[in-house]
């Protein structure tokens, strides 16, 4: 037998239990990975108490997660590409990451670089393809000026590295706590607050939004083109001001999650991490996240004892 995350209706974290499984069989097209590390992301928060059932209804019993990192421990008899022992990371389309066992296609892995932890591979598929398919979107150019909101966040802080590596001058908005981080990496740091307009820059020229609450409004009152305005997370406002909604659907591809884990393995990006916790500790970990004040990722890991509790990065 083995552990995986589920839960039977809607509701906050007391909903969710560590069900003991047997393991999945994989297809002949699909691969079955042992989970080393799986990242909890804030969209599996609004799925889980059921803000999303319009668009991403759950079908219960619900499993939960979709990033991982893990070793391949059986495979398909059609699946040729991957071997028993590889190291490597991925997605799952079927809510199924939290757990010791995952079943996925051959197609939505790819190899753990020998440089990149366990950790942030397992935390880097959906930050990483939303902040890749988010910055993408918005197109940004050498020279111009890009705003990111929730900069410090799990999107976000990849977003911004992103926008930089391209050569825009990239202003983050995040909590006066984050400044130093931001500045780091190459970031304009700029506080959120009631004068938040007036600290921006008088040009930008486009806006990615990965917090919500009101952002894509203050980015149409700034004069910024729609086209050139993406949110991660605001779909009405998007809808209402013809702004675009380009996340991790559009990002995933496993050769896109090959180059952001290359881009962060040899350190053209940091992949910040706020905690580490056992797989048993589920509900702590999104008790965390869902105070939205994280720098970067909680990952769980299901090499941690149970008792293990929170390990700070």
């Amino acid at each position: 037998m083995s552990r995986a995350v589920r839960f039977d209706q809607y509701g906050d974290v007391d909903v969710l239990r560590i069900e003991d499984v047997e393991p999945p069989t994989p297809a002949a097209d699909q691969i079955l990975v042992e989970v080393v590390a799986a990242g909890i992301n804030p969209g599996e928060i609004s799925i889980r108490a059921g803000l999303l059932h319009d668009r991403f209804p759950a079908t219960f019993p619900s499993g939960e997660g979709s990033d991982f990192a893990g070793r391949v421990r059986a495979m398909g008899s059609s699946v040729t590409e991957f071997a028993v022992g590889d190291e490597v990371l991925g997605w799952s389309d079927w809510r199924s990451s939290h757990a010791d066992y995952v079943v996925v296609p051959a197609d939505h892995l790819t190899r753990k670089p020998l440089a990149l932890d366990w950790i942030r591979a397992g935390g880097l598929f959906v930050a990483g393809v939303t902040a890749y398919a988010a910055v993408r979107a918005v197109q940004p150019a050498a020279g111009e000026t890009v705003v990111v909101s929730g900069a410090a966040g799990g999107v976000g802080s990849l977003a911004v590295q992103l926008a930089r590596n391209l050569g825009a001058y990239v202003v983050g908005i995040a909590s006066e706590a984050n400044a130093t981080w931001l500045r780091s990496v190459g970031v304009t740091p700029v506080a959120y607050g009631d004068d938040l307009a007036a600290s921006l820059p008088a040009e930008i020229d486009a806006f990615i939004d990965t917090y919500g609450n009101g952002y894509v409004d203050l980015a149409v009152g700034l004069g910024i083109d729609p086209a050139r305005i993406n949110t991660i997370i605001d779909y009405p406002a998007a809808a209402k001001a013809g702004a675009k909604t380009e996340g991790s659907a559009a990002g995933s591809d496993a050769e896109i999650l090959a180059f952001l884990a290359d881009e962060i393995a040899w350190g053209r990006i940091v992949l910040p991490i706020a905690a580490v916790y056992p797989l048993d500790a589920i509900k702590d970990a999104y008790t965390e996240l869902a105070a939205r004040h994280t720098r970067g990722k909680i990952v769980l890991s299901t090499e941690l004892p149970p008792n293990a509790g929170r390990q700070p990065a």
